[in-house]
């Protein structure tokens, strides 16, 4: 399931280097006595401060730069000391370091009750100045903010006890002789100290955002109460609470106090049997925030975590039943690792399950995966009980230490295994637990991964493999939100809640499939106790985003069905359709359309395999323009924030890129097939190849009017052809009685030029201008070099000077206007009058500024005349 990438390898990267200078130290050709080097730290720059034991009874530390894979040394103590926890300033002027008081060598990994914190100068090495000789353990971590010029000359300081507060020192430095920096009044130190935090049993850092994250109690609810708090560190070192999140956890949840995030303390054993609960906080730049814990049940074999979505005014709690084989007993002592991946958090309990939770879309249980038994597989090569997380990056990269081997990996999640996931051979049906893992793969790769154009043509090879839909969803309409809702998500979390993500939504029968995993029970519960209460002035980049995604989430689920459903927009395309006459409605829906096509006429131009957006199919543009301003409205009436130029920008790439997606599945699908231009010829009769195509296509056609989406300009038909080439005549037309199939100019007008008049032609052509529309018809006939189409010509060219003629009121017959006629029957002599006066007037139909070709209307009166006799076949 995760794909890891080697990032850092202690013995590759730092225990060789440490080697040659112990050799060099000794003056000896190569070292090969212990050097037991431990890592300490990560700091926010990425770089890794270690510690190693030297060779002549010295403790060192030095730092790893990751950025110019160089090792550098920082500190030497004369003697073997125990550093428990250490950090190293962005100047690298100050080294801040706790050590372990350890009386007795061969104990030094038993629990040490005192700890002593220094502050040493190291560039060049001067003074060393003592802050805490404490009873309990100490951290120590320098802020890394971005900082101008001067504050080259101060560093700050937290450090952070287990007795449960925080202090922040502020270092005022000094330079002499243009080089030696030092502390400007070390004897100030402690009177410099600022108390941040009181009481706190469980604290995490993020370097990367400068944030503090700490429970405590709540003193105004009972025991059971906790509230998260966040303390902001800015640009000038001051700092606020800007968050506060009560938290349901059982009394005393952690037997010591925890310190996350703050480094690595190898001469404190925890007592996992008394850890109750394990929590963490991750972040996203664009403003989401999880908070998640854990917490084994002792009297069941069950597990019980939670996951915070802040962004999303929700929390999720899932009760996990473990089936696992490892003894009950051992059970109650497990806790999951969380990790961060992309907007994913993933949580992974080795021997027992492996549970992929999107926290963008999570309404439904279907868009997160859950593996468990012989699905699962991580891909992680180390006990998860030696894996710790590291919460370097703001965008959470999924960074794993293993302590044991000192080896850092990024982790991404695995395309391949997704991919495999997808092609599972597993029966399909709604009682299946395979079609909720197919969709919530189908979505990690679309809309996580989806970014990489050959991962997309894997996923459209396997849509052209498994072409009829799943019982439980579409996978093409599937294929279509998701990827859609790819280019928009970025814009604003809030997008979520608008813009349709997944079809399922609207398939009340068979949600309940989807929502169920065996073992797995969920709890969802809204509107979350969430309090930011920085100043205004505060309350930017990330936390602004936080409020308003927060703030928007909470509106929205207030507003009744706040998601866009593409459904909606029938009627008003049925309204749309049904106007004969252009209007200022239609010619607003043509300038949308223009916008749309331009951009898509800018991608892909060196494959434009399949003739499509070659024509101009009047129907489709209005329909693509309609989709367009319908979108746009929604937008602006549920997320004004954006801004009209933004969602203007943002709704015209929607629906160019869904055009563009059909393009592509056809293009792929094309080229699968090796089809060529010979598909659009209506003489030969469809191959396996072509019949393939047609059917993929159709699913197509279903699947966009399903969701009332548009086609691109073309697409009907391209798909009439087929089906004159794949289907009987009388199956065709009854696919175009039905509205499966829709009639285009183009492709009726290609029809009765290409094929000839033959019986079963001449029928299949007399049936389709049956079924012309009115408009349509007046044109094909002019086409169709027939004996009845030029009936059909003179018919209506009659009736048409008919119904302009003015006729006069009155009219007087006599022998003098017609020398030797009689009006023998009075009705049929005046029509013979009102043809004679229109013919001397008459204009040709095919050339509007001439007079009638006689010798036309001869020839076409002859041949129908000889035609009813019996003497010519039609």
């Amino acid at each position: 399931m995760l794909k890891l990438k080697s990032k850092f390898d202690l013995h590759r990267d730092v225990v060789a280097d440490i080697l040659r200078k112990e050799a060099s130290v000794c003056r000896v050709k190569e070292y090969s006595g212990a050097v037991d080097t431990r890592i300490l730290n990560i700091e926010s720059d990425g770089g890794i401060l270690y510690s190693w034991k030297g060779a002549t009874g010295t403790t060192r530390i030095g730092k790893y730069d990751s950025n110019t894979k160089q090792n550098k040394l920082l500190y030497t103590f004369d003697k073997q000391v125990c550093v428990s926890s250490c950090s190293l300033n962005k100047e690298e002027t100050l080294l801040a370091v706790s050590l372990a008081q350890n009386t007795r060598g061969e104990e030094r990994l038993k629990p040490i009750s005192k700890c002593l914190t220094l502050l040493i100068e190291i560039q060049p090495i001067n003074n060393t100045k003592v802050l805490k000789a404490v009873d309990c353990r100490v951290k120590v971590q320098f802020l890394h903010s971005e900082t101008d010029r001067r504050s080259v000359l101060e560093s700050h300081l937290l450090l952070l006890t287990e007795d449960g507060y925080v202090d922040l020192y502020h270092v005022l430095l000094t330079r002499q002789e243009g080089y030696r920096v030092v502390m400007a009044n070390p004897e100030r130190l402690s009177k410099t100290a600022e108390r941040i935090v009181e009481d706190f049993c469980w604290v995490q850092w993020d370097g990367h955002t400068q944030r503090l994250y700490y429970l405590t109690h709540n003193a105004t609810h009972t025991q059971e109460k906790f509230l998260m708090r966040c303390v902001q560190f800015y640009l000038n070192h001051n700092c606020e609470i800007v968050l506060e999140l009560p938290l349901e956890l059982p009394a005393n949840p952690f037997h010591a106090v925890k310190f996350v995030n703050l480094g690595f303390d190898h001469y404190h054993i925890e007592r996992p049997e008394q850890e109750l609960v394990r929590m963490e906080v991750f972040t996203n730049g664009i403003g989401s925030m999880c908070v998640c814990y854990s917490q084994p049940l002792k009297d069941k074999q069950e597990l019980i975590y939670t996951v915070v979505l802040l962004h999303k005014d929700c929390s999720k709690t899932f009760r996990v039943s473990l089936g696992g084989d490892q003894p009950p007993q051992k059970a109650t002592q497990l806790h999951p690792l969380f990790i961060p991946i992309g907007y994913y958090i993933l949580v992974y309990l080795q021997g027992y399950f492996f549970h992929c939770i999107n926290t963008r879309q999570q309404e439904l249980l279907c868009h997160s995966l859950f593996l468990s038994g012989l699905d699962m597989d991580s891909g992680l090569q180390c006990q998860s009980a030696n894996v710790t997380v590291l919460h370097a990056e703001e965008e959470s990269s999924g960074s794993l230490l293993d302590l044991a081997s000192g080896r850092i990996h990024t982790a991404e999640l695995s395309p391949a295994y997704l991919l495999q996931i997808l092609r599972s051979d597993t029966p399909r049906c709604p009682s299946s637990k395979t079609d909720p893992q197919r969709l919530a793969a189908l979505h990690c790769l679309l809309v996580y991964m989806g970014n990489d154009p050959n991962l997309e043509l894997k996923i459209i090879e396997w849509l052209c493999d498994n072409v009829n839909a799943f019982e439980s969803f579409d996978q093409i309409q599937e294929f279509i939100l998701a990827s859609l809702y790819r280019i928009s998500y970025e814009k604003s979390l809030s997008l979520d809640k608008v813009l349709p993500y997944s079809s399922v939504f609207d398939k009340k029968e068979i949600l309940r499939c989807l929502l169920e995993v065996p073992g797995v029970l969920c709890t969802t519960e809204l509107h979350i106790e969430l309090v930011l209460q920085g100043k205004a002035r505060s309350l930017q980049g990330f936390w602004s985003e936080l409020q308003w995604n927060t703030e928007r989430t909470k509106y929205l689920d207030a507003v009744p069905n706040p998601r866009y459903r593409t459904s909606h927009i029938q009627a008003e395309w049925d309204k749309l359709r049904s106007e004969r006459r252009p209007s200022s409605h239609m010619n607003h829906m043509e300038e949308n359309t223009k916008k749309v096509l331009s951009m898509v006429d800018t991608w892909r131009l060196d494959k434009k395999l399949v003739p499509l957006f070659q024509e101009e199919d009047r129907q489709q543009r209005l329909f693509i323009g309609l989709t367009v301003d319908k979108l746009r409205e929604h937008l602006n009436r549920h997320l004004p924030r954006l801004g009209k130029k933004k969602i203007d920008s943002l709704v015209v790439n929607y629906v160019a890129k869904l055009l563009e997606l059909i393009r592509h599945m056809l293009e792929s699908v094309w080229l699968k097939h090796k089809l060529g231009p010979r598909v659009l010829c209506f003489t030969q009769r469809g191959s396996p190849a072509e019949w393939s195509v047609f059917h993929f296509m159709f699913r197509i056609l279903e699947a966009t009017r399903g969701l009332c989406l548009p086609l691109p300009p073309g697409y009907h038909t391209l798909l009439a052809v087929f089906a004159v080439r794949c289907l009987p005549h009388h199956t065709f037309l009854q696919y175009i009685d039905h509205g499966v199939l829709q009639l285009t100019e183009t492709f009726v007008s290609r029809l009765m030029t290409d094929l000839d008049n033959s019986d079963a032609n001449e029928r299949l052509k007399f049936s389709i201008l049956k079924r012309l529309p009115e408009p349509m018809e007046q044109t094909i006939y002019h086409m169709w070099d027939h004996p009845v189409s030029s009936a059909s010509i003179s018919r209506d060219y009659v009736r048409t000077l008919l119904e302009k003629h003015n006729k006069n009121k009155g009219f007087a017959f006599t022998d003098r206007d017609k020398p030797g006629v009689r009006p023998e029957f009075l009705p049929l002599t005046y029509l013979a009058k009102i043809l004679s006066d229109i013919e001397e007037q008459a204009l040709n139909p095919f050339e509007e500024q001439e007079n009638v070709d006689a010798r036309f209307v001869e020839e076409t009166a002859l041949k129908q005349t000889l035609i009813q006799l019996g003497f010519e076949e039609k």
